[in-house]
């Protein structure tokens, strides 16, 4: 599930501020390589787990040097499968959106600051 109309698409951050605003909003920097990272949002709905992505992109610097400038290029959901992996094409239950897009404000309201 792609999320649209967020406000985040595009918004740019240094990697040290984005870091400690997804961090207190309870995102974890998970995959980052020299151009790219991702920041996941785990969402446990009983025997599910949900996460919320955000894909950024540096546009200045590489990742690890803290003037690094990110772009967000995109959000999305998606259900994880065993053993790893996430899967988008399957239905997504309310309350799970609902708190992605409770996390997606918070950390808006943090990047916005």
């Amino acid at each position: 599930m792609i999320f649209e109309n967020t406000g985040l698409d595009g918004l740019k951050s240094d990697l040290v501020f984005l870091d400690e605003s997804a961090e207190k909003v309870g995102f974890v920097r998970w995959q980052w390589e020299y151009y790219r990272a991702t920041y996941d949002y785990k969402i446990q709905d009983n025997d599910n787990e949900y996460f919320l992505r955000i894909n950024t992109r540096a546009l200045e610097g590489k990742l690890e040097q803290p003037d690094t400038v990110l772009a967000i290029e995109a959000v999305y959901l998606g259900r994880a499968t065993f053993p790893h992996g996430l899967e988008y094409e399957s239905p997504v239950p309310s309350q799970v959106i609902s708190t992605a897009n409770e996390k997606l404000n918070q950390l808006k309201k943090l990047l916005e600051a």
